[in-house]
């Protein structure tokens, strides 16, 4: 079976001058071209709950699934139009303490407030087809909180996103990508039905679906590295 691709977004923006971690910066005319070189290559674009089938080994097909972490309004202005263009789907993992406020884990990192989605916005996102996920009540590592905090973050955002916005939040992005067996527990008995981390590598069909590799696409990378970690080894070896 095909190895799957599972694409790491965070900002669909130019970076700012002077920013830190521009890696996590895409532009948007690089990610246009991304998602055209997908459909060249011949394949679709989907969110993590289209991707299920396929990472449970039920459906095979030429697919790559696309995420975005965190939930910036950038996704709605310059990923959106792009994603509906090509008729991909995608997920938005979402830190339901933080909707329509800034990214408080790392601002002063980067030395930058970058604005995420509110709640208009996030609807917005799903009427154009796309997915939420969780991504924590307020984004700590999950391993270095206690046992009730736990809970509270990983079942607590699912609930305070279904509240909010009548839908059924089935996918889970680990914080900075920080998960151990017990944090993949608290997962799977909050409901969700796949998690994924940080760790590199494509997926594979018959994977444990709450440890599920992804491939960072950052900003700092050549434009010929793109299809070198869709299309070889390239991520697997680390």
């Amino acid at each position: 079976m095909n190895p799957i691709p599972i694409l790491m977004y965070h900002n669909i923006a130019a970076a700012p001058k002077g920013v830190g971690l521009r890696g996590l910066y895409v532009s948007p005319l690089r990610f246009a071209r991304q998602m055209a070189l997908l459909r060249l290559l011949g394949y679709r674009g989907l969110s993590m709950s289209h991707a299920m089938p396929y990472l449970r080994g039920e459906q095979e097909g030429k697919i790559a699934v696309i995420t975005l972490d965190d939930g910036y309004r950038d996704n709605l202005e310059n990923a959106l139009p792009v994603l509906q263009r090509y008729g991909f789907t995608a997920t938005c993992y979402v830190v339901s303490g933080a909707v329509g406020a800034h990214n408080h884990w790392d601002a002063e990192q980067l030395g930058l407030r970058k604005a995420l989605m509110d709640a208009g916005e996030l609807r917005e996102w799903l009427t154009g087809g796309m997915e939420i996920g969780a991504h924590s009540r307020y984004h700590p590592r999950l391993p270095e909180v206690d046992a009730r905090t736990l809970e509270d973050e990983v079942a607590g955002s699912r609930q305070e996103l279904e509240d909010l916005l009548g839908i059924a939040v089935t996918q889970f992005c680990y914080p900075y990508g920080a998960a151990g067996g017990r944090e993949r527990d608290a997962v799977q008995r909050a409901g969700f039905q796949g998690a994924v981390t940080v760790r590199r590598g494509r997926a594979r069909p018959g994977m444990d679906l709450f440890d599920l590799p992804r491939v960072l696409v950052g900003g700092h990378h050549a434009p010929h590295v793109f299809p070198l970690q869709i299309l070889t080894p390239h991520e697997d070896r680390h």
